[in-house]
């Protein structure tokens, strides 16, 4: 890696962005360490403290990259390099209890994180839904990944699976190959929180237009006529990046100034007729209308044809439809997390169908276990179902509920059967 210009580019953009005090121009008196010495380029510290400083917040960074780069050692560093590397770390983190695919909790030593996951099979036939939580994302002790999927169509469940398995390592690397190539400015830190959050915007509109082309390629699921929805979290420090794609939902439990617990919504529903997505459609020659047995339920139709009826606007895969206003780009947000936030609840349209936001936020809080909150909110929401939705069949039930500043302290990734 030390040979390579790309790397080398890296960590000299790095290093000018996050560890160098505002003033370094080279020339300032005092004593001074050089790191690095190139022609112009010029690293250097005014003194120790601040080596101290870029190891202390940068320490896992460095690793988690390093990690990367050493994997594609004698290689192109090229995106499928790239791609390799990250789906290496899964493989890894897999190995080390790090990421959990099924309804259980995770909590690892050392970090605040809680996150607990359930899941229910509706009545509609196999559990279309799945979901996935990785503590210490990309090898990054401070990151966390997490994201639910509903399937939808007869290869639905095999859609979502597919998509949880790629986005994860796809979203990594063009992590990492676009904090490469930005040049954050060292001044103004401001500027600098914006621009990190814009890194993660371009990495998620790659990685999704990436997953929905490579999803297109498979020939093994047929995803014509089926598809899935993407809802994701990455924690990074005090700083979370939320990406969504269809009508899952993501609520945050915060306190407000009188003491009380509000929820906030982080996500929108992208349903068909909402005004800016029936206008894409419409414009696309698709159409928006609700069936008549269906009244206030709108849905995507072909021009000429009564199919597919989806009821949501934005989906990986329904490539039947995906030139009349189907599109698979994500809103992508981010929040400052601080002590008023308590944690925040990912879940599929088969809980918020029938719960509240502060239903949902009331049943996670008052559950004395955080490890069981999301089986307790996923069992609500069925009960609810039986009395709100009588005569019609269950849908698909998930959700993560993710914890902020959990009290638990054991060392423990626990699945249970769904």
């Amino acid at each position: 890696p030390a040979k390579s210009k790309n790397v080398e580019s890296f960590f000299i953009r790095l290093l000018s962005s996050t560890c160098l005090p505002p003033s370094l121009d080279g020339e300032a008196n005092g004593k001074k360490l050089w790191i690095y010495k190139k022609g112009t380029n010029k690293l250097c510290f005014d003194s120790g403290f601040w080596i101290i400083e870029a190891m202390r917040h940068f320490s896992s960074m460095f690793n988690g990259l390093a990690r990367s780069f050493s994997m594609r050692r004698g290689k192109n560093s090229s995106n499928g390099d790239g791609r390799e590397a990250a789906e290496t770390m899964a493989k890894d983190a897999k190995k080390h209890d790090m990421i959990l695919r099924s309804s259980g909790f995770v909590n690892v030593d050392g970090s605040n994180n809680l996150a607990s996951v359930c899941s229910k099979r509706g009545r509609k036939g196999v559990n279309q839904d799945c979901a996935i939580v990785w503590e210490g994302f990309g090898s990054q002790a401070d990151m966390l990944f997490c994201g639910i999927f509903d399937g939808h169509g007869p290869w639905g469940h095999f859609v979502a699976k597919k998509v949880r398995e790629s986005m994860p390592s796809s979203l990594l690397c063009n992590w990492q190959e676009t904090l490469a190539q930005a040049s954050l400015d060292p001044d103004l830190e401001s500027d600098k929180k914006h621009q990190r959050f814009h890194i993660w915007k371009h990495s998620y509109l790659k990685t999704c237009a990436a997953v929905d082309h490579e999803l297109e390629q498979y020939r093994k699921i047929d995803s014509f006529y089926s598809g899935t929805t993407a809802l994701t979290i990455v924690r990074q420090g005090d700083i979370i990046y939320v990406a969504n794609v269809g009508d899952s939902r993501a609520v945050l439990a915060t306190n407000s100034d009188d003491g009380n617990l509000v929820p906030v919504q982080l996500t929108v529903d992208f349903k068909p007729n909402l005004p800016q997505e029936s206008e894409r459609i419409i414009q696309c020659k698709g159409r928006v209308f609700c069936m008549h047995d269906e009244p206030g339920v709108h849905r995507v139709w072909l021009p000429n044809e009564e199919s597919p009826g989806l009821a949501m606007s934005r989906a990986f895969g329904d490539y039947c439809i995906k030139g009349y206003g189907l599109i698979s780009v994500p809103e992508v947000t981010h929040r400052h997390i601080t002590n008023k936030d308590q944690f925040v609840v990912l879940a599929t349209d088969g809980v918020w169908d029938v719960v509240s936001n502060q239903e949902a936020i009331q049943i996670v809080s008052s559950t004395p276990d955080e490890a069981k909150a999301a089986k307790r909110l996923v069992e609500f929401a069925a009960c609810a179902w039986k009395k709100k939705r009588k005569g019609i069949a269950m849908d698909d039930i998930s959700a993560i509920c993710l914890f902020f500043h959990s009290s638990h302290h054991e060392v423990n990734l626990v699945t249970a059967s769904k």
